[in-house]
């Protein structure tokens, strides 16, 4: 069988893509590869001059590329508020939602709202804006949300329901599993809940080991043997964009499917089916999860 690449994205015409973090790496190859097939992609993004770079460089690859900015910071709820807001008023559908924005192996530091910054960002920001944007995918046949999780969620990973902040000790590399273990987690729950309506599908996908701007937190002491060993076993951020795409294009990808490389360690390759750990598979972590993540960032679905 052939292996799935950016030219079997099918036609994108017609619909709207919102893209976090497309103003580099991923989301940037991301945005790229849907605005290059005609879909009209919102990059929602933190620094609104590096959004407007990322426009310009896309539209001078696809000049008929139709792209628009959205200001969107994961880590303060009401700029995650605000940016929702805007995007409701400027669209009455949205297809596809590519939850792809993310930070790593940070110090310990908390988001404008309290959160530990790595949970703050990965989880509870995109919880949110899921959530307040929700309205306007359910209605539309064959609309995704594409939430971006990694092997990370694998190492050192768990839920931490006594210190989900990370308030009593903290540790950058297991701070990051627990984030990516709660993409999976979210990306489960949501389908169950999404599975009734029949119109909207959530799908999750990592990018293997993929050499972006993620890695800038990394222990001085590590970097220069984790860098070369890193892209020793890695692939270009265009390659590492391919699950995602895959997910939130491929005409039989299914709801609640994972989507990661094919290549040893699912490090590098093309795009295919992969399994998440059995504890992104535990139903009731899953609920309190989702329970604690509408708490936490006071947005109820409205899909039970």
């Amino acid at each position: 069988m052939a292996k799935w690449t950016a030219a079997d994205i099918p036609d994108q015409k017609g619909r709207v893509a919102v893209v976090t973090g497309a103003n580099t790496g991923l989301g940037y190859e991301t945005a790229a590869a849907l605005a290059a097939r005609g879909a009209h992609v919102v990059l929602a993004v933190r620094n609104l001059d590096k959004g407007k770079d990322a426009a310009a460089r896309i539209t001078a690859q696809s000049p008929h590329a139709d792209v628009a900015l959205t200001e969107l910071d994961l880590t303060s709820l009401a700029s995650v508020r605000t940016a929702a807001e805007e995007l409701r008023s400027e669209h009455d559908r949205i297809d596809l939602l590519i939850n792809n924005a993310g930070v790593m192996w940070t110090p310990k530091s908390s988001t404008a709202d309290g959160f530990e910054l790595q949970f703050g960002t990965n989880h509870l920001g995109h919880f949110a804006f899921t959530g307040l944007l929700l309205d306007r995918l359910l209605p539309v046949a064959g609309s995704r949300i594409v939430t971006v999780s990694s092997i990370g969620h694998r190492i050192l990973a768990d839920i931490h329901f006594d210190d989900l902040q990370w308030e009593r000790s903290y540790n950058r590399v297991a701070a990051y599993g627990q984030a990516k273990l709660a993409n999976l987690l979210f990306t489960y729950e949501l389908q169950r809940r999404l599975t009734p309506r029949g119109t909207t599908i959530a799908v999750a996908a990592h990018p293997g080991g993929s050499r972006t701007e993620l890695t800038r937190n990394l222990p001085p002491l590590l970097e220069p043997v984790a860098t070369r060993v890193f892209g020793l076993m890695s692939q270009d951020a265009a390659a590492g964009a391919l699950p995602q795409l895959r997910a939130a294009t491929d005409p039989g990808v299914l709801g609640g499917q994972y989507y990661g490389p094919d290549g040893f360690g699912e490090m590098r390759g093309a795009p295919q089916i992969v399994a998440s750990s059995d504890k992104s598979h535990d139903l009731g972590v899953q609920r309190r999860l989702w329970a604690v993540s509408e708490e936490l960032t006071g947005v109820i679905y409205p899909v039970d």
